[in-house]
């Protein structure tokens, strides 16, 4: 395996120039430059990067810890984060958490202890944040700390958005399926606007061992208790696909007798028959502000949250 000294050799110049045209540093002439460019691809040379990460302070690796791998939400966000942070010449190291405090605390030691050059959190634990001092950090659609920024959607747009909908629908009897922490501006939203104009509703609440298992039915069958909820709005698309799955099972027809808004907008909800109605989360533009926190990373700066907003995509759920 070829060293940095043989494409020093090679290319008849220093280590150090070497080393300089890796990591762009410093003036060098563009013959220079081509020399050694020339030399690292006759030797096939690679960079290592555990070597170069000690004498920089840091990797080219970017931390991202999630609670579920399985949840296509978190499937989308790693998708958007890995195409930009390769934008910036980063890779991604991505840690599943589980929702586990613990492996979550043990993940944020390792990310660490590797040098990486910052890290995307998708977790709602607060009990981390002590773990997070010296470290780039941005939390992603979940606020876990003044000290630490967080890049999120506007969520109480979103339920506000959900119910007008449902509303405007000509529903007059709404169900809300919500979710952990990070959904409750979700409820807060759709709530407020259901009071407004004197609709009668209720908010269901997810628990853990449903998200684990992203398996919602026996809370589904909570709305079939009234005959006279017409309208469903879900805190994920996930959820409103199964409340779909329920209501073909009831032997309810979609929208005539019930209409659904789900929360996301991911690939799923445009699989699924009818397609759903759903509040769109940019999730492409949450993930582009995350990665550029990193990298734009001033720890004399204040904490700042972003929020982006959300809109409805209706379609035949609806």
């Amino acid at each position: 395996m070829a060293t940095i000294k043989d494409v020093a050799e090679l290319s008849g110049v220093t280590v150090t120039t070497v080393s300089r045209v890796l990591n762009n540093r410093g003036y060098l002439s563009e013959k220079t430059k081509k020399k050694v460019s020339e030399a690292i691809i006759a030797l096939d040379y690679h960079p290592n990067e555990m070597a170069r990460s000690l004498a920089q302070k840091q990797t080219s690796l970017l931390g991202v810890i999630v609670p579920s791998l399985l949840h296509p939400y978190y499937s989308e966000c790693i998708n958007a984060l890995e195409k930009h942070a390769s934008s910036h010449g980063l890779k991604l190291l991505v840690c599943n958490a589980q929702r586990s405090p613990q492996k979550e605390a043990e993940y944020i030691d390792m990310l660490k202890a590797n040098k990486v050059a910052g890290l995307v959190l998708c977790t709602n634990s607060r009990s981390s944040v002590r773990l997070l001092a010296n470290l780039p950090v941005v939390t992603l659609e979940r606020s876990i700390s003044s000290n630490v920024p967080a890049i999120v959607c506007d969520n109480t747009q979103g339920g506000q958005l959900a119910a007008r909908h449902l509303i405007a629908q000509k529903c007059t009897n709404l169900v809300m399926i919500s979710g952990n922490r990070s959904t409750e501006e979700r409820a807060n939203g759709f709530a407020k606007m259901c009071e407004q104009v004197h609709i009668p509703y209720k908010i269901l609440k997810t628990n853990q061992s449903q998200f684990n298992h992203l398996d919602y039915t026996d809370l589904i069958q909570e709305i079939f208790t009234d005959p006279a909820v017409d309208g469903v709005f879900a805190s994920s698309d996930v959820i409103a696909t199964q409340v779909i799955q329920a209501c073909h099972k009831k032997g309810l027809s979609i929208p005539e007798d019930m209409k659904i808004v789900g929360f996301d907008d991911v690939e799923l909800s445009r699989m699924v028959s009818p397609r759903l109605t759903t509040i769109h989360q940019p999730i492409e533009e949450l993930c582009k502000e995350a990665v550029q926190t990193i990298i734009d990373w001033d720890k004399e700066r204040g904490k700042e949250q972003i929020i982006l907003p959300v809109r409805l995509v209706q379609r035949e759920s609806t």
